[in-house]
């Protein structure tokens, strides 16, 4: 492992400063990402500056009951909000999904949304990688790509997003707020996240030194009925599969309106418009879910090993409404 210095902060405009001014310094907060990534010399940063010290850990509502969450809360407080659990359920199932408890009391909510690929070939130097070294090739696409994507694809890369949390915060329009040395800005999540394209490397439109200080969620109503289903391999600790996030308004068994997000097939947290608008206007039965759910993997690209992935999500898009209506109707 290469070695690093460390540094802890106080202030924002510090931290921004002195990681922008080099691209070899990195931001560190619970650094359950960072530090494996460190050890595999995947990144190999020669300062980390601690930011925990920031007063970013808030969870906050405005006079229109929006929620604020400060990026540095921990996610097994996020989780455990009252008010979160009961009008953003979606958020504290997704969370209670990830990792274990252990990760969840370290782990912030903006390092989860920054969390890189859980691809093999990319955590492992031996491998060439694109996101590692543009132009080195992709291995995963030859190879044994049973966890990849099937959704937002290129030549260039195949790896899945891996966070939970931010599959949620995706179907709820949820809008991310950057820091910078000069400027602040509000970005939707869903436009944060890149496509691999021919630039796999660059995974979002954060610029180096730009900070994450907080996610805000819009206040709906109707998001308290919401529900996130993880399809994996074991129970607990262990990557999507597939995963749904859904949020429905109903009234008198129609759809009136649908928010629906993938994870663990998609290149990013991948938002199903396409199948909210087969939803939204429609009468609940199992043809309208089935409906929706082959809209979602339209132009789904399987490889080798993960050609089941699109019969698996359209069946949890499936389970995943059919939970979310019976919430709603009380049945």
């Amino acid at each position: 492992m290469q070695p690093f210095s460390y540094t802890r902060v106080n202030e924002a405009n510090t931290a921004i400063t002195t990681v922008a001014q080099d691209a070899a310094i990195s931001f560190i907060a619970g650094g359950t990402d960072l530090i494996g990534l460190i050890k595999d010399g995947v990144q190999t940063p020669n300062q980390v500056i601690d930011i925990n010290s920031l007063p970013l850990t808030a969870v906050e509502f405005d006079t229109e009951k929006n929620i604020r969450i400060g990026a540095l809360a921990k996610l097994s407080d996020v989780a455990r909000y009252s008010t979160v659990k009961n009008s953003y359920p979606v958020i504290s199932e997704a969370i209670l999904e990830s990792a274990s408890p252990q990760l969840r009391n370290m782990a912030t909510v903006g390092g989860n949304l920054l969390q890189r690929v859980r691809c093999n070939y990319f955590r492992d130097t031996v491998f060439p990688c694109n996101r590692r070294n543009p132009g080195s090739g992709c291995p995963a696409i030859e190879g044994y790509n049973r966890m990849h994507a099937i959704l937002g694809t290129s030549e260039s890369c195949v790896a899945t997003h891996p966070s939970d949390l931010a599959v949620a915060l995706v179907a709820l329009d949820a809008v991310v707020c950057i820091q910078g040395k000069t400027v602040q800005r509000r970005v939707p999540l869903n436009d944060f996240y890149l496509l691999p394209e021919d630039t796999p490397h660059r995974e979002n439109i954060l610029e180096h030194g730009e900070l994450i200080v907080a996610v805000e969620v819009p206040h709906v109503s109707w998001f308290s009925n919401s529900h996130y289903l993880k399809v994996r391999d074991r129970a607990n600790y262990e990557f999507a599969l597939v995963s749904v996030a859904i949020a429905l308004e109903v009234e008198k068994n129609i759809i009136k309106s649908a928010r629906l997000a993938l994870g663990g097939v998609g290149t990013k947290p991948w938002r199903c418009q396409e199948a909210e608008m087969v939803l939204q206007g429609k009468a609940i039965d199992e043809a309208t879910f089935t409906t929706a759910a082959e809209a979602a993997l339209v132009g789904a690209k399987p490889l080798e090993y993960n050609q089941f992935k699109i019969e698996l999500a359209k069946r949890a898009i499936i389970r995943a409404v059919s939970t979310a209506v019976a919430r709603e109707v009380g049945e």
